[in-house]
């Protein structure tokens, strides 16, 4: 799906602002996008609603909520033009209603969706509708469940709550832009662009382009279809012709880690004109190297999520551009999308600036060992059991497909993730993963690594299928926390231990989350556990086992930044693993990271 812009030819209206908002219950009521609300508080989109009021209830609530604002268009508009409604995110299902009528339902709470206004606009002013759930379960992604009312054992009945299988808080509402856009009648559907270059070692090469241009609408088959090739500048370089063009271009300078160059794809399709921002690279696994522009790339940097107060998971742009700054201050060059597709303007973002990208769909919580969540009331269940396990899987194919849709063309994407920390190791597990990574695989036309993050109860090799079926083997590991809490020492034998295990596989190895809470101001003489010398600790070890093995390509912390969970015991308002706080302020850890990735080079760290 095309990132929407503005052109010669396309109309783009922003419909963020306060919309009209309430609270509905469990059940979704149709009857209530007929008419206006006659008592509704203001909201603001894009943002999650829990944090946004002082209402308890509100924070935690469970089921739908409506949001609703009048639109009015030209009748002039639709004369020669097709009028599309998008929606970028909506947590977790949607259905979208204008006047009442229902004209688009969703699931899937990180990715966009769009349905056409055209049929239904009356050039009068009109009421447009969105309803959304925030109900997670087996079948959703991430996986949830809901708490047991009690009545079978005889307790009071509980009102219905989520139960994350996840440790972030479930923000909810339109968390991403909503917007009107034009095309003419005859459009241009979807662009593709892949590289052949021919010295993908050097800073410039000779590079050929392959443009393909999906067109659609009345005159699809026989309209004319342009490319031309723009570079930084805006000067045009090289131009083609056809839906699937070929372009050359001489001396094309490659998008580099901490140093992008894009250059503007330009299709005009009859009168129809899309502009694309796109960097030439390329990525393999060549044995336990992972190769950017051919040369062995060394990840630095994070697992992140998108949380900040009050917006919660809602898009915040200053915040995006903050924390990509504090990323190259400490010499970080990279980040994974924790736990769920970020929104397209910090992909975007992550072109212009160099950042290197694993992208994860949605698929957090598909596994039953993480009891008290999904797997509630003490009942072992088995992740993949036919009856009563997940029932995710062909959502999860449908993520991927509209993820691999959304960010093929994106340089800073270099791996696709499948799901983080799934229960990859018990009986189904290989039956359920291995076709999504061929779906995931046909879908990508730059054949990108694929992978999943591996929890710890995964084991080695011999158990986890991530050995059999990933080309990059990622881990999730805790020694010195959740395990050998407290004892580093310890935490380090075990650390090299495992790791001589993944040695033998042949693959590249990588930690995508290791970390520890600490909270902010709180110091002792020695390390211990939850002060900042016990973090800077616990990541002076990891370190200095990862520097003895010549298969690890990788270290992205967890977490950037404290971040929103649930209410519990061991979560003190949150998560507190983040090198710096929720509003950015840097804990001890981070001049210890800053100071070692500013010493290690992007490329040939690991001869």
């Amino acid at each position: 799906m095309l990132y929407p812009i503005m052109s010669k030819s396309r109309l783009m209206i922003d419909l963020s602002g306060m919309w009209a908002f309430r609270k509905g219950t469990e059940l979704v009521d149709d009857e209530i996008a007929k008419v206006p609300f006659r008592e509704a508080m203001t909201m603001p989109v894009p943002a999650s609603y829990n944090d946004l009021t002082e209402d308890a209830e509100l924070k935690d609530h469970y089921g739908w909520v409506y949001y609703q604002k009048k639109i009015a268009l030209p009748e002039t508009l639709t004369e020669n033009t097709r009028v599309m409604l998008r929606c970028d995110a909506v947590t977790h299902r949607a259905k979208v209603y204008i006047d009442g009528r229902c004209i688009s339902e969703h699931l899937g709470g990180f990715l966009p969706f769009e349905a056409e206004l055209t049929p239904f606009l009356n050039g009068e002013e009109q009421l447009l509708t969105i309803a959304v759930s925030n109900v997670i379960d087996f079948t959703t992604l991430p996986v949830g469940g809901i708490n047991m009312s009690g009545e079978d054992q005889g307790k009071k009945p509980q009102k219905k709550r989520n139960l994350p299988n996840f440790d972030f808080f479930n923000y909810a509402g339109i968390t991403r832009p909503v917007r009107i856009y034009t095309t003419p009648k005859t459009y241009i559907e979807d662009v593709t662009v892949t590289a052949d270059v021919a010295e993908e070692t050097a800073e410039y090469s000779d590079v050929k382009l392959h443009v393909a241009t999906v067109a659609a609408g009345p005159e699809a088959k026989t309209v004319p279809c342009h490319v031309e090739i723009l570079d930084a500048e805006g000067k045009k370089i090289a131009e083609g012709d056809g839906a699937s063009a070929e372009v050359t271009l001489k001396g094309a300078k490659l998008w580099q880690p901490l140093n992008a160059y894009l250059y503007t794809v330009r299709v005009t399709l009859g009168g129809d004109v899309y502009e694309l921002p796109y960097g030439i690279r390329t990525v393999r696994v060549d044995g336990t190297r992972f190769l950017i522009n051919g040369k062995p790339f060394y990840f630095k940097g994070y697992g992140k999520h998108e949380d900040t107060f009050p917006n919660g998971r809602g898009m915040n742009l200053p915040m995006n551009v903050k924390d990509i700054s504090l990323m190259k201050w400490q010499g970080a060059n990279s980040f994974r999308c924790s736990h769920y597709p970020y929104s397209e303007e910090m992909m975007r973002l992550a072109d212009a600036e160099g950042i290197v990208v694993i992208d994860e769909t949605t698929a957090v919580g598909v596994n039953f060992d993480f009891g008290g969540g999904a797997n509630f009331n003490g009942k072992r269940v088995n992740t993949f059991d036919p009856e009563h396990g997940v029932k995710t899987f062909d959502h999860h194919m449908e993520v991927i497909r509209d993820l691999i849709m959304r960010d093929k063309n994106h340089a800073c994407v270099v791996m696709w993730s499948i799901a983080n920390e799934p229960d990859s190791y018990k009986e189904g597990a290989y039956e359920y993963f291995k076709p999504l990574y061929e779906f995931a695989r046909s879908q990508d036309p730059q054949n990108r690594p694929m992978t999943l993050t591996s929890v710890v109860m995964a084991g080695g090799p011999d158990t986890d299928v991530s050995a059999k079926l990933s080309d990059v083997i990622c881990l999730n590991r805790y020694y010195g926390w959740y395990t050998n809490s407290g004892d580093l020492e310890t935490a380090e034998e075990v650390l090299r231990e495992e790791l001589n295990e993944w040695k033998n596989l042949g693959k590249p190895v990588m930690f995508t989350e290791y970390g520890a809470d600490t909270v902010m101001g709180l110091h002792d003489t020695v390390p211990t556990m939850y002060t900042e010398e016990y973090q800077l600790a616990y990541y002076q070890t990891y370190s200095r086992v990862f520097d003895e093995f010549a298969n690890i390509v990788g270290e992205q912390v967890w977490n950037f930044a404290d971040f929103a969970t649930c209410q519990s015991l061991s979560r003190i308002q949150g998560n507190k693993k983040g090198i710096f706080t929720r509003d950015r302020r840097p804990k001890l850890a981070a001049h210890f990271l800053r100071e070692r990735w500013k010493s290690i080079p992007e490329f040939g760290y690991k001869k």
